[in-house]
């Protein structure tokens, strides 16, 4: 198996344990700030397990770092918006939101690594719009949520196409990357409390037995995991590639939604129509790819 081969495999496995953070999102009574702090808490303790870790923190410049910590924040970020988002509605409409995140990537990713804007790119990114305007005018009742949903697309491409350039520029292994990147982020995020506190006074900081449990799965499992896996492939395929089978997360994530929290019963077709219009644009990728693309890495 070649290494774009191998890439894909592993963003796929990423995709469908992604797909079950939200699930594990909408199980954790936590409010999204006190659940997002301790699942990156647990994450950069278990990685403090693995003693090359520390020990590749030293060949990294100092600007390295300083790069990967603005990753981690745009990182956390991300997540605090993903999960508000299921908190103010429900798995299936954040899940649908979040795969609007190929058309920013169509659009960030030439810019902030010096490329050529693919047509083909912005045309899909474009096929999405109708999806998330159907998505908008059935769902109102979930507006706060849907527009979460949307900031977390936009963060989400932002920190792929930096990942893309870290990865591309450093040798130090994925799970440094992943260390000094959630690190940062933990940071970022024991300095928000405070202000977040002021804001929603009733939050509760100390998760029940049930929300540990979760939270340990969501840290361990659906984290470490992908994560590392994620920056892994990045190397061999594209960020814009990536973020497209990314987009697969609401496939897998709104199916367990239906059988596990009966969400579908909460969803018109109105939903569905737009969240077709959305999955249409993503499985025409490999056929365009095909179409006008050079066999490099995509």
């Amino acid at each position: 198996m070649n290494d774009q081969k191998k890439a894909y495999l592993q963003i796929h496995l990423c995709v469908f344990l992604w797909g079950f953070t939200a699930i594990l999102g909408k199980l954790i009574t936590l409010r999204e700030l006190p659940l997002v702090w301790l699942r990156v808490l647990i994450t950069c303790l278990s990685l403090l397990f693995f003693p090359k870790v520390i020990k590749n923190l030293k060949i990294l410049s100092p600007k390295n770092i300083f790069q990967m910590g603005l990753i981690g924040c745009v990182v956390c970020l991300h997540w605090l918006c993903f999960y508000g988002s299921i908190k103010y509605s429900n798995v299936s409409v954040t899940l649908s939101c979040l795969s609007t995140a190929s058309l920013m990537t169509a659009l960030i990713e030439p810019i902030f690594l010096k490329k050529q804007i693919k047509k083909y790119q912005i045309f899909l990114g474009l096929m999405i719009i109708p999806g998330i305007y159907i998505i908008f005018y059935f769902t109102k009742i979930y507006m706060i949520g849907m527009i979460l949903g949307l900031l977390a697309a936009l963060l989400s491409s932002i920190f792929t196409t930096l990942n893309k350039s870290i990865v591309m520029s450093t040798k130090v292994d994925s799970m440094s990357i992943t260390f000094v990147e959630l690190g940062s982020g933990l940071l970022f995020l024991t300095l928000l409390i405070p202000f977040y506190l002021r804001i929603f006074p009733e939050t509760t900081l100390i998760p029940s037995t049930s929300d540990l449990f979760y939270l340990l799965i969501l840290s361990l499992v659906c984290t470490v995991l992908p994560y590392n896996l994620s920056l892994k492939s990045l190397r061999h395929i594209s960020a814009f590639a990536s973020t497209f089978v990314v987009n697969l997360e609401p496939v897998y994530g709104i199916i367990m939604a239906i059988i596990i929290f009966k969400e579908n019963k909460e969803l018109n077709s109105g939903f569905y129509l737009g969240s077709l219009l959305i999955f249409m644009a993503i499985f025409l990728y490999p056929i365009l790819y095909k179409r006008f693309e050079k066999p490099s890495m995509i």
